[in-house]
């Protein structure tokens, strides 16, 4: 699990009720439901509205990955692309099958198995990346939907201030209400600018960083899998992989 949204939306809306508070406001002032419910009922309505019923099931189901996921490292499976490299060039590849039950990566098994099974290199490489080229566009799409939603939040906010406003322009024969009605026809805004910046923008920035992370880590494989069927030498293997590191982790590896 990697806490680092979970960790950043929490830091984002202490520091947002705190200043709150210390300019003599309290969160129920912030709490209204109506804005609220016109605020993120709204952007999800429209949200949904530009894609398909698909799309916001996948989103939806993307919120737990997005709090809680996290991608592994391309230098955690080098070892085990080297080891299999290794034997596959001391024994050949049927000897790999046995190996195969103690790794628990389902792209790489599936990678292996078929080379084992004797597919083609290049229709082996082209089934791969077909699958690589699929888990971007799922996650591109899933991504944009939150993307999307912190674009539309901020003028559903607005729609629910000018709402309010009229409200306000239609009781003035209550002054002792106007202050108390005009605050929370602003709150619209505010939540609408806010459900942008501090809950979707970030959502679609993190789950974009973590397909970038899952793609680079099965690109790896793919050119393991290459290397492990052509018979290459485990160091030339496991020097090729390292190559495809980011800087940070080739010098992490180094060390």
């Amino acid at each position: 699990m990697d806490p680092a949204t979970l960790i950043g939306l929490g830091f984002a809306f202490a520091v947002i009720l705190l200043a709150n508070f210390l300019e003599g406001g309290s969160p129920s002032h912030l709490l209204l439901l109506p804005p609220m419910l016109l605020v993120f009922g709204g952007t999800l309505g429209v949200t949904m509205a530009g894609g398909t019923i698909a799309d916001t099931k996948n989103a939806i189901k993307a919120l737990k990955k997005a709090f809680t996921g996290k991608a592994e490292s391309g230098a955690d499976i080098v070892p085990t692309i080297v080891d299999l490299a290794d034997v596959a060039r001391k024994e050949g590849l049927l000897a790999l099958e046995d190996r195969l039950r103690a790794i628990d990566d389902p792209f790489l098994v599936k990678g292996v198995t078929m080379a084992v099974d004797g597919t083609d290199p290049e229709e082996l490489r082209d089934i791969l990346e077909a699958e690589v080229h699929a888990k971007k566009l799922q996650a591109k799409q899933t991504a944009k939907f939150y993307t999307d939603a912190g674009g539309y939040g901020p003028t559903i906010g607005i729609v629910g201030t000018v709402m309010s406003l009229v409200h306000v322009l239609g009781n003035l024969s209550k002054p002792d209400e106007l202050g108390h009605m005009i605050a929370a026809a602003f709150l619209a805004t505010l939540w609408g600018v806010l459900s942008a910046n501090a809950i979707w923008l970030p959502i679609a920035a993190r789950l974009k960083r973590l397909s970038e992370l899952e793609t680079a880590r099965m690109e790896m494989v793919i050119e393991g899998v290459a290397a492990i069927q052509a018979g290459s030498n485990p160091r030339v293997v496991a020097q090729k992989l390292k190559s495809l590191l980011p800087s940070d982790e080739q010098d992490a590896e180094a060390a």
